[in-house]
């Protein structure tokens, strides 16, 4: 009975730190009163009862049921990517998707002690969906790592492996990157993450709106690349299935000015919409803001869903024959220039880090001058404006 007690007395204290603050007196009295019954069954029956009317509130029970869905989307991602034992990397590759849970585990946590939780549903979602995406490349890199490390054992396939990537056993397998390659991967994954935890902290004055408005701008940036370079940045063999011709090299086009018009069209609305203070010097400290947030979230947004599209389409292109159908459809190739094709593609998803890097570079200076051009609507609406934990005025949409 005394260790069944202490359990539940460790898990009912763990409870209370997690119910909001302005209902966490009333937990801790529910708590407390239970020294107040016969010791035994009877008091534990209470601290069990009081567990489960601190579990009942609100956001406690999204807390707990976004944590274990995070801990079984984590689980699958981490099942899918897990090396076999022939893989040569494969130490590194499974210290890298532990590292990287610890990442999506452990980085929100410390940004919601030093900026604050995410105040919208805008963030939420918005920090949601980079998790999910790096949750998916798991498998994905995993794949294709394990295709491009692969050596034939003979036969053409062979000599293609040969020309692509360079001499190896026949047979052996490398299956991803070692470790210095993964800790380049995990330093990139922990920046990106960190950076989309502090634009969607509450501390941070970057309106919901401005959120909203830039990761739309991002899907469309996002969904236009893939239709670019669906297969990685494969300039080679530049498939693009349903775009030919005119048709394709309009759409490069149209694709290459969304990168620069996205994000300063979402930094010049996020500047327009968001109420900003009387004072000139306030308004355009506030304007910045909102333009380096939609060009920052804009671009990151854009990276990613391109990357992660463009790596998931290789990836199926390496493991499922119908998607290979799909994509090589009403082209007469054989069966080595496929794979030849497909190993060139699996290569050149690395250059997707590219565009990670890239878009949201470029994003912060178009969305600043975005909303450097614009006037900004003027003034605060009555009432506005909601105060920062910091004491600052954080413009509203």
């Amino acid at each position: 009975m005394s260790w069944v007690s202490r359990i539940t007395a460790t898990a009912g204290r763990g409870a209370v730190r997690l119910v909001p603050a302005d209902r966490r007196d009333w937990a801790e009295a529910v708590w407390a009163e239970a020294h107040e019954a016969p010791a035994g069954w009877p008091r534990l029956a209470w601290r069990a009862g009081g567990l489960g009317l601190i579990v009942k509130e609100g956001q406690m029970a999204r807390t707990i049921g976004s944590w274990l869905l995070f801990a079984l989307t984590a689980g699958a991602a981490a099942w899918g990517a897990w090396p076999g034992s022939p893989v040569s990397h494969g130490a590194a590759i499974q210290g890298g998707i532990i590292i990287t849970l610890a990442l999506l585990a452990g980085l929100p946590l410390l940004a919601r002690l030093w900026l604050g939780p995410p105040e919208s549903r805008a963030a939420r979602w918005l920090r949601a969906g980079f998790s999910a995406a790096i949750l998916a490349l798991l498998p994905i890199q995993a794949a294709i790592g394990l295709f491009v490390g692969t050596v034939p054992r003979s036969g053409i396939n062979r000599h293609t492996f040969d020309i692509a990537i360079g001499s190896g056993i026949p047979g052996s397998s490398s299956g991803g990157p070692d470790w210095g390659g993964e800790i380049a991967i995990l330093i990139f994954t922990a920046c990106y993450l960190a950076a989309v935890l502090a634009l969607t902290a509450r501390r941070t004055p970057v309106a919901p709106a401005t959120l909203v408005i830039a990761a739309g701008a991002g899907l469309v940036l996002g969904i236009v690349m893939y239709a670019v370079a669906p297969a990685g940045l494969n300039f080679r063999y530049p498939y693009r299935p349903g775009l030919h011709g005119s048709a394709a090299e309009t759409f490069v086009i149209l694709a290459w000015i969304l990168v620069f018009s996205a994000p300063a069209i979402a930094g010049a609305i996020a500047g327009r919409r968001c109420h900003v203070p009387d004072d000139a010097v306030e308004a355009t400290a506030a304007r910045a803001w909102q333009g380096f947030g939609a060009g920052a979230v804009s671009g990151g947004v854009g990276a990613v869903v391109v990357t992660v599209l463009g790596s998931g389409t290789t990836a199926l292109l390496v493991k499922s024959a119908w998607v290979r159908d799909w994509f090589y459809h009403g082209q007469h190739v054989t069966a080595s220039a496929v794979y030849g094709r497909e190993l060139y593609a699996s290569q050149n998803v690395q250059g997707y880090l590219l565009l990670a890097v890239g878009f949201p570079i470029i994003g912060l200076i178009m969305g600043v001058l975005g909303a450097g051009v614009t006037s900004p609507a003027p003034g605060l609406p009555p009432g506005g404006g909601r105060q920062a934990d910091a004491g600052e005025l954080t413009p509203v949409c």
